[in-house]
């Protein structure tokens, strides 16, 4: 049996660039950061920023340019794909890893100041086969982070 699936949650760098392909189909490209901290061999807490590019495609693509910019949280579910091809500039191959998104759900959205995680996102959550799932205001799902960092100490096992 093989797995290839990737979930991310970050923060957008960019704004999305939507496009559309010969067949009409849209296609939606944008990058996040997700960070990470850890103790180094030395117990001195390091923080570490990984850099992620996205493919969206059909409706959920159209959804994730209308409704996120530079800096919006977001949950991306879907598979690691690298591609290649030849550059003829430098005439050498170069590679791209990206995660093709099946699923996105939308952050909080940000509040110019308060505490973003208690305020419900304003977009719909879209899903796999590209529609808007339609939610009343206090339903709608958003993603908290716990407030303290997890000890290991703290797991049962």
């Amino acid at each position: 049996m093989y797995l290839n699936k990737a979930i991310l949650i970050g923060n957008l760098t960019r704004d999305p660039e939507l496009k559309a392909i010969a067949s009409g189909n849209k296609v939606c490209t944008f990058s996040i950061a997700t960070n990470r901290t850890y103790k180094d061999s030395n117990g001195v807490r390091q923080e570490k920023t990984d850099y992620h590019n996205i493919v969206v495609w059909g409706k959920t693509a159209e959804n994730v340019a209308t409704y996120m910019k530079k800096g919006s949280q977001i949950l991306v579910e879907g598979r690691m794909e690298t591609r290649s091809w030849d550059d003829a500039a430098t005439n050498t191959k170069k590679y791209r890893t990206e995660v093709i998104a099946d699923t996105v759900q939308f952050g909080a959205k940000s509040s110019g100041g308060g505490n973003s995680s208690s305020t419900p996102s304003q977009a719909p959550a879209s899903h796999s086969q590209g529609g808007v799932a339609p939610k009343k205001e206090e339903e709608i799902d958003t993603i908290e982070y716990p407030d303290e960092q997890i000890n290991s100490e703290d797991i049962p096992f």
